[in-house]
């Protein structure tokens, strides 16, 4: 008699793990303006890290709806997915320990890939790109920098597309295997001009030929599935806001430059 056939362990997936895994709450990372939890997540025999931001620990803000930044997290994620770049890492709108929120795989940041940089001077030195002056100490000023580098300029235009109000250093990730992820994504999608970032390195200059098919292929889906997707979580207007920054990027062809209406640079910066 034969032995029985093996069936292999169904693969789950991570949206999957994040979306139906069994939240355990390890601790909470305190320097977070809203409450950010650092949990493990555990689902048919598989388990990661994650983040998870509850909307109830969210601070009202100003220029934002109430209890809105966990579905502008996840609307992040949609349309980094669609641009292919893979620059948001996989985040889930979900039920948990303090209600709906955010979950968010745990990416862990490689040290030793220096992005940004302060310098003396007036100009970069080659392979990296001026980002304005800063008061060091006691008057003194500095130039702040960051790398000249193809995986920051993509997120450069993802920040445009989303319209980021706060891309600050510490939310860049270098990880494993040469990737880069952005996170915090809660003050995005406003239909309103407030793109704050340290990556304007490009301002004004002419939009590399990827992006611009990239940004074709975002107008596409912005027309189809993604709005679909993007009709839970954010505004018709918000959508349509981002509709005339994809096509506004397409009918420019160059990276924006700040708007003078806006703080360009988001404080503190790292």
């Amino acid at each position: 008699m034969s032995a029985p056939e093996r069936i292999p362990p169904r693969s789950v997936t991570t949206a999957e793990l994040l979306a139906r895994g069994e939240l355990t709450v390890r601790g909470q990372i305190r320097d977070a303006s809203n409450a950010v939890l650092h949990c493990s997540v555990a689902y048919d025999g598989q388990e990661a890290l994650c983040v998870y931001k509850p909307v109830r620990g969210e601070r009202p803000l100003w220029d934002f709806p109430d209890g809105t930044l966990a579905q502008r997290e996840v609307a992040a994620y949609e349309v980094s997915e669609a641009t292919g770049w893979g620059l948001v890492p996989p985040t889930v709108l979900r039920d948990g320990p303090f209600g709906e929120g955010m979950c968010q795989l745990w990416i862990e940041g490689v040290p030793g890939s220096e992005l940004l940089a302060l310098v003396d001077g007036e100009e970069p030195e080659p392979g990296w790109r001026a980002i304005g002056l800063a008061e060091v100490d006691q008057g003194r000023t500095a130039l702040l920098v960051h790398a000249d580098d193809e995986r920051l300029r993509r997120l450069a235009v993802l920040d445009a597309v989303i319209n980021n109000a706060d891309r600050k250093g510490g939310h860049l990730l270098p990880a494993e295997g040469g990737r880069l992820y952005g996170i915090d994504h809660g003050v995005t999608f406003n239909v309103e001009n407030k793109l704050r970032t340290l990556l304007w390195g490009w301002a004004g200059e002419p939009l590399p030929e990827e992006a611009v098919d990239v940004l074709k292929g975002l107008r596409k889906a912005l027309s189809g599935d993604l709005a679909a997707r993007l009709a839970a979580l954010i505004t018709p207007a918000e959508i349509d806001a981002t509709r005339a920054r994809v096509d506004a990027l397409l009918e420019s062809g160059k990276h924006p430059e700040p708007s003078g209406e806006w703080p360009a640079i988001p404080w503190p910066p790292v």
